[in-house]
């Protein structure tokens, strides 16, 4: 065995002990910036993309609705979100944990 395939199992295990969701399933970490609707959260997600042209960062975002529930998630947390079945019309994401509270004023 040379020591490039042992890198390549021993990154492949690493990878698999800390995600949480289950296989083939995407996970997200967004920030909510709703949680007035019932067992329901609206998730912003933003990503950095470069320019094609000017190579300048812009950032763009997403609006997510993400099943919550315990309906405990609040504004302004950091959560994780995992891609799921179809539970509505536009809601396919699960919060499956907090990463953040928010802050108090």
């Amino acid at each position: 065995m040379t020591s490039e395939t042992m890198t390549r199992e021993t990154m492949t295990t690493a990878d698999s002990e800390t995600t949480t969701a289950p296989a083939g399933k995407r996970t997200l970490v967004g920030r909510v910036i709703s949680n007035k609707m019932d067992k329901t959260v609206i998730v912003l997600i933003e990503r950095r993309v470069r320019h094609p042209v000017y190579g300048k960062y812009l950032l763009r975002s997403t609006r997510l609705h993400a099943h919550d529930a315990s309906d405990s998630v609040g504004e302004g947390d950091l959560v994780e979100i995992v891609e799921t079945r179809p539970l509505s019309k536009t809601k396919n994401w699960t919060v499956t944990r907090v990463l953040e509270s928010a802050r108090p004023l």
